[in-house]
């Protein structure tokens, strides 16, 4: 031990109902430090090709960063990673709270979950032990109801559950995981891999301490001291801390890419009911994650025309954009109320919010009716009929058991101009930010190898004025010239190819995206100490980046092996169509330009820009040749 890792991950196959450990060296660890990284590598060397993500031989991986636990503010992620079900490509989705730090105290650093329960179950690890108990008793139940009911079994009152939902139950193709009831495990349908193998829950207690696990102990706790005095001077997490991820409603508003009535318009005229100021008046609280400092977890509670109580984490950004604007709702009690729903059932506040302003405008077009709709109005503004849709999705009923799958596959069963309504990426529907107003963000979206997200790399906003406090933190990543939001240049191009490095980086050592620069309040060079305080390791920032590289290439083999190539690494229409109104009415991506910047992205990366997969030379020098032979790299 003594550079950060158990050197342990725990395996349990449900078919056998047997539970067995597996041990790495640190040679091993330094490549693939732990969080995406490791999760990465495993499924592709343990996952068969076109496996059914919802068959036993899927594989999912839950992996601990390699500072998860670490007495330093944002430094708790893990990462779960299968095959999606939503997509059939890479499926990853990264969650905060405290489950990850657990684990990494209970002595694993991942649980490798194959094969399928007979009957419903759920895993209790205990420093170092792990036993499958039956969940039959617990299954269709709330999830506070499984939490409780957990703890109350295993006689922990303090043991972390992370679980699925009934929704996850019913194979729901964007459920969620939740930990501790606020903290979401939230894309690519990892709740119905977990789901499908019978597993409810699995649930955690370490009385181990991270700082065992450090090769420099006090210099690590003295680092994380001095950061959370930080998060208290820097403006990038005071925000956070004090506002949330909300005050993107009021940012993304004045730059006229608020995602409004599914992506056509980016200004909606009742953003003052669903904005800020309108939102605090129901905050109670904020929350955090493990020995965070930053609080931006928001806390809500309204008992008036709807009820909505504080178990489950308040609805942020996403979820307020996603059923508010993108919806055409402007009651932010009913859009508070469909968060909430989808914390209930486990499910994605995203895809669902976008599936169901998909869904609204294909009413409005006349491509379904209420004969399909189960009699419901489902039109952009009715905030009854969103919540009714909500409940049909998690029970799969009606209607709701079409957009269960997401809207893609809906956008294929109603046909016709409803597939060029969908707004997704190899299946996965775009989170609440228009590219259009910052272009970069397309690179994210299409070439995402887990389809739309908005967590690959940095927003363009950063890098307008060299002077600014995100643009100057940046350049220790190699970043030294502007550009502005709606060009794509070289410079953006550069830049984007670092930030995906670098964020896939955090992704592997547990950094929350709100954690390190040019986003918040760690410096790259604080990265780093942190890295070396762990592990004794004498890293750089190339290094660090390159453990961020090495991850996305092996995630893009594990794409081109099922098929996946740069004909999927596509935008939706709309995106090409000028937006209706705002400031940037009439603004639209270039195609041909945006072509042209992908070219010069793959080229930078190291790719065949005609297949959009890695050369051999370049996963060689990524020292994950090995990977080659698996998705015919010649």
């Amino acid at each position: 031990m003594g550079f950060g890792s158990n050197e342990v991950i725990l395996r349990v196959d449900l078919s056998a109902g047997r539970t067995s450990v597996t041990s790495f060296e640190e040679p091993f660890w330094r490549q693939y430090p732990g969080g995406r990284a490791f999760a990465v590598q495993l499924l592709l060397r343990e996952c068969p090709a076109n496996v059914d993500p919802l068959g036993p031989d899927n594989v999912l991986i839950l992996a601990a960063g390699l500072l998860t636990g670490a007495p330093v503010s944002t430094a708790t992620r893990f990462s779960a990673v299968a095959r999606s079900p939503l997509t059939g490509a890479f499926g990853e989705s990264e969650a905060g709270g405290f489950w990850g730090p657990e684990l990494k105290m209970a002595g694993f650093d991942a649980v490798v979950v194959s094969g399928r329960a007979p009957e419903p179950v759920y895993l209790w690890i205990r420093d170092g032990t792990a036993e499958i108990r039956h969940a039959r008793h617990l299954w269709g139940k709330s999830p506070p109801v499984v939490q409780a009911g957990i703890r109350e079994e295993v006689g922990e009152k303090h043991a972390k559950v992370l679980q699925i939902g009934p929704a996850g139950e019913r194979g729901v193709l964007y459920a969620i995981l939740m930990n501790e009831l606020r903290h979401y495990n939230g894309r690519t349908g990892m709740g119905a891999v977990m789901g499908a193998k019978n597993l409810r829950a699995i649930a955690v207690r370490g009385s181990g301490r991270y700082l065992d696990l450090a090769h420099d102990p006090a210099a690590l706790a003295a680092l994380g001291r001095r950061l959370s005095q930080k998060v208290k001077d820097d403006p990038r997490s005071w925000d956070l801390r004090t506002k949330g991820t909300l005050v993107l409603t009021d940012t993304l508003t004045a730059a006229g890419i608020l995602p409004t009535r599914n992506f056509r318009q980016g200004v909606f005229e009742r953003i003052d009911e669903i904005r800020t100021a309108a939102y605090d008046r129901y905050r109670t609280g904020q929350r955090s994650c493990y020995a965070c400092a930053v609080r931006c977890k928001p806390q809500v509670e309204v008992d008036d025309r709807y009820r909505v109580t504080d178990t489950y984490d308040g609805p942020e950004y996403e979820s307020v954009a996603g059923f508010g604007s993108d919806c055409g709702v402007g009651d932010l009690q009913a859009v508070m109320k469909a968060n909430e729903l989808c914390n209930e059932h486990g499910i994605d506040v995203i895809s669902a919010s976008a599936t169901i302003a998909f869904a609204m405008e294909c009413f409005e077009h006349g491509l379904i009716g209420p004969a399909d709709t189960d009699g419901l109005e489902l039109r952009f503004g009715n905030a009854e009929a969103m919540l009714r849709a909500v409940e049909m999705i998690a029970r799969r009923e009606g209607i709701g058991d079409l957009l269960a799958t997401g809207a893609r596959r809906a956008a294929e069963v109603i046909g016709g101009e409803a597939r060029d309504l969908a707004m997704h990426v190899k299946g996965q529907e775009l989170p609440m930010h228009d590219p259009r107003g910052k272009t970069g963000v397309a690179f994210g979206y299409a070439t995402n190898e887990a389809g739309a997200d908005h967590l690959v790399a940095f927003h363009d906003g950063i890098f307008r004025d060299p002077a600014s406090l995100g643009f100057r933190s940046a350049m220790p990543l190699g970043i030294s010239e502007p550009f502005d939001p709606l060009e794509f240049s070289a410079a953006k191009v550069h830049a984007w190819f670092l930030g995906e490095a670098w964020t896939s980086c955090e992704k592997s050592i547990g950094f929350c995206y709100f954690g390190p620069s040019p986003r918040s309040f760690i410096p790259v060079d604080d990265v780093v100490a942190a890295v070396r305080a762990a592990t004794g390791w004498e890293v750089t920032v190339d290094e660090l980046l390159a453990v961020g590289e090495r991850a996305t290439n092996l995630a893009r083999v594990f794409n081109a092996r099922e098929g996946f190539s740069r004909a999927d690494d596509r935008l939706p229409p709309r995106l090409f169509a000028p937006l209706e109104n705002g400031p940037l009415a009439g603004t639209a991506i270039d195609r041909d330009a945006f072509e042209r910047a992908l070219t010069d992205l793959y080229l930078a990366k190291g790719w065949d820009p005609a297949t959009g997969l890695p050369t051999r030379e370049r996963l060689r020098r990524l020292d994950i040749e090995w990977s080659a032979d698996l998705a015919g790299v010649a």
